[in-house]
């Protein structure tokens, strides 16, 4: 799939013209002819939103996350631009889909807010292309939007732009010294996570200047497939080296528990009580999420 995904996104960008129509090679390898440039956008897919909502697409109707939200990083966005909250993630109204009169829908191929199942019936709709943001950066998304929509420079522009925002954040700040890791904490008994130093989450603190750790692949629980982040046991954590640690989808009183922890109390990231939390809405990252992290960070170690 990592191959195919790699020459979906080559397609989706290097044949960019300003004419319509055109076509569109979605993430399962079939293509979509989308005949004109699209005015009303329904995104079936709460993740992929908030990068139509990045580059300012006309996005009238989106899915939510399954408790019925929109990600709480661009929600005053959504409302200020009159999104419409269709349905929640596996809970596919086909009748909304209908009532909205899209001229494209936007499908994801992976995670919870995938609703591939229903595509056939969605093509009766509206042209509808399929992407895969599980293996793309929110840029890359952008950029694969962008042609989809007409709008390659707006995604080029906002790509830049927040490029310019990192880069003078940057220098802006005083780093630990040593490596730092990212983990998704959610204690013994259950699974917990790994940043891989390849990943978005990790790539974004890269470019702010941290030294980011490589875990061990060999930890991972292979019934999961790896993308971002490995899988472990919890009693894998005290391996970790770096003494610096962030907590993904959390604040710093979920670092206080961290801290807290009798398995951790070795860490050396523990020891160092340099614990902090990534942020409560960083678990996907999109141009809103990613902003915030990087402020949060300004504001923790501003020279």
């Amino acid at each position: 799939m990592a191959l195919l995904s790699s020459n979906v996104f080559a397609n989706n960008t290097l044949n960019a013209s300003d004419a319509y129509p055109r076509v569109f090679v979605n993430a399962d390898g079939s293509k979509t002819n989308i005949p004109a440039k699209p005015q009303r956008i329904l995104s079936t897919s709460v993740t992929i939103s908030g990068t139509l909502l990045a580059i300012e697409a006309p996005l009238i109707a989106s899915a939510s996350d399954f408790r019925g939200r929109f990600f709480r990083q661009w929600t005053h966005v959504a409302e200020e631009r009159g999104v419409e909250n269709v349905w929640s993630a596996g809970s596919v109204d086909l009748e909304s889909a209908y009532i909205y009169e899209p001229d494209l829908i936007i499908v994801s191929w992976s995670g919870a807010d995938s609703a591939k199942e229903q595509i056939a019936e969605f093509q009766q709709i509206a042209p509808t292309i399929v992407l895969d943001y599980s293996q793309q950066s929110w840029q890359d998304l952008a950029v694969e939007l962008g042609f989809a929509l007409g709008m390659e420079n707006q995604a080029e522009r906002k790509i830049q732009e927040f490029d310019q925002f990192v880069a003078a954040s940057k220098q802006k700040i005083k780093i630990p010294e040593g490596q730092t890791n990212i983990i998704s904490y959610f204690g013994a008994g259950a699974t917990n996570a790994i940043a891989l130093e390849t990943g978005v989450h990790a790539k974004l603190l890269t470019d702010l200047g941290f030294d980011m750790e490589s875990p061990n692949r060999a930890w991972h629980d292979n019934s999961i497939p790896m993308f971002d982040f490995i899988r472990v046991h919890f009693e894998v954590l005290p391996q970790l080296n770096a003494p610096t640690t962030f907590l993904l989808s959390a604040d710093d009183k979920r670092a206080q528990t961290f801290m807290a922890d009798p398995v951790l109390v070795n860490l050396p990231s523990v020891k160092e009580r340099q614990v902090y939390g990534l942020g409560v809405n960083s678990f996907r990252i999109d141009l809103y999420s990613a902003t915030e992290i990087v402020n949060d960070i300004v504001a923790r170690f501003k020279i």
